[in-house]
């Protein structure tokens, strides 16, 4: 018993791997025949082997038995609100994110009979408050609701602070003494357009910027119990976005450890709208179901999933209830909430997580040298360099190389939609005066699908 397994068999070096795929590509080259390139600009091999570490990769700290299936709920009227909250926790929701547009919102009639210890909550809010947050504070069971404010991410979707840079800052210390919470939104990077390592060092750049902010203006106790949480966004690229959400933790904790401050971080992960179409929207259904599998084996500690027909439908019980019924049938019936850190050790994995990461620092020192995430915002740097991502995207989507099935392939000539919108699904244009030039998500098919609802 003391044996391994295949003590028998004679050890395969990566050499030799490599010897034996050249020889059977019978003269064709090797490079130029099975190695690719990302819009990351990494090279992807046909295989990969242990001898492509100088050590064996550490263990994450991450656990995905504890992922927790979210849904999200915008708080249009408190009472319907609260009513849908109870019913889908019945129906097995775990977690529950209110996006909250006003602080005239009655918070204890919103969380009324939702037991706080075995539910978790999560407040988004879409303005700062200082007194909003004490009421919050009020509440018994306070402790385990969480609140997100993002001022950053607030300029950089709107193009305006909520009230101005001093304000909104002033506000925003006051919070994070308070909530002991900073939030980060690099959905709207995705979203947008861009590739994996421009999220990476976004999002750094973007809690970097908060954290110069604080060093002097809160006590290093009150640094130690502050928690990060980023909300992601995840797209159908499997086993990068695995390693996207494992980078994200690497560089978080290289960072958290030059501030001496918690280097544990809470990711909340959404599938990405940038792929989702209005033609064949079943096809949504297939896309969210693999990015929520990303996202769980990445690490995610809530999943909040996105409804088939979110982009046209406005809420309803139907979309939402075959969202939440995926999550379900990932965590009790495919098992995926039976092994903590499955891909760790996978070496194609760990060699992504190692590539992103090194280029997501790279870039991020790069931004720093050249004077922050909100100076490069103002010049409006960032808006291009995503700009420049999405358009090659863009351009290998309307070139077919990148494929949507039913929209840009396979599609169904006498599919009609235009009786079905309920939501207008393209960019929205409303013309009003800025601080700074906006960042605009986009989805890839919206052009084609205009010119089809045209033709209908």
């Amino acid at each position: 018993m003391n044996n391994k397994l295949f003590d028998e068999f004679d050890p395969v070096s990566a050499k030799q791997w490599k010897q034996k795929i050249q020889y059977d590509l019978k003269g064709a080259d090797y490079n130029l025949t099975l190695i690719w390139k990302t819009p990351e600009d990494i090279s992807v091999k046909p295989f990969y082997h242990f001898d492509d570490f100088n050590e064996f990769p550490s263990v994450s700290n991450t656990k995905a038995t504890a992922w927790k299936i979210c849904q999200t709920i915008f708080v249009a009227n408190v009472e319907k609100s609260n009513l849908k909250a109870l019913d889908v926790i019945e129906r097995g929701a775990e977690s529950i994110l209110f996006i909250i547009p006003s602080d005239s919102i009655s918070v204890k009639d919103l969380i009324d009979q939702i037991d706080l210890k075995a539910t978790q909550i999560h407040f988004e809010l879409q303005f700062v408050s200082e007194s909003f947050n004490k009421t919050i504070k009020l509440i018994s069971g306070a402790e385990n609701i969480q609140i997100h404010i993002d001022i950053i991410g607030n300029l950089a979707k709107t193009g305006n602070w909520f009230h101005n840079l001093n304000d909104d800052f002033e506000k925003f210390v006051i919070h994070v003494k308070q909530a002991k919470s900073i939030t980060i939104d690099l959905s709207l990077y995705q979203n947008a357009g861009a590739n994996m390592v421009q999220q990476l060092a976004y999002a750094l750049a973007h809690v970097n910027d908060y954290l110069n902010h604080l060093d002097n203006g809160i006590s290093n106790e009150i640094k130690q119990l502050i928690d990060v949480t980023f909300k992601v966004s995840v797209g159908t690229n499997y086993f990068f976005e695995i390693a996207k959400l494992r980078a994200l933790r690497i560089l978080w904790r290289t960072l958290a450890d030059e501030y001496g401050i918690n280097n544990i971080c809470q990711i909340i992960t959404t599938p990405t709208k940038r792929n989702k179409t209005l033609y064949d929207y079943n096809t949504n259904m297939l896309r969210t179901t693999t990015e929520c599998m990303s996202a769980i084996l990445g690490g995610s500690n809530t999943v909040c999933n996105l409804a088939y027909d979110a982009i046209y439908h406005k809420d309803n019980e139907f979309g939402e209830r075959i969202a939440r019924n995926q999550l379900l049938i990932l965590k009790h019936e495919s098992y995926f909430n039976a092994v903590n850190n499955p891909s760790d050790g996978a070496y194609y994995i760990e060699s992504l997580t190692e590539q992103l990461a090194e280029k997501g620092l790279e870039l991020f020192k790069d931004i720093e040298a050249n004077g922050g995430f909100l100076k490069q915002l103002k010049k409006g740097i960032v808006q291009r360099k995503i700009k420049e991502s999405a358009l090659k995207e863009q351009t290998a989507f309307n070139n077919g190389e990148d494929v949507l099935l039913g929209t840009n392939k396979h599609l169904n000539p006498t599919d009609t939609m235009s009786h079905e919108l309920e939501l207008y699904p393209f960019v929205k244009t409303n013309p009003r005066k800025t601080l700074i030039e906006p960042i605009i998500e986009k989805r890839l098919a919206e052009s084609l699908e205009q010119n089809r609802l045209k033709t209908e």
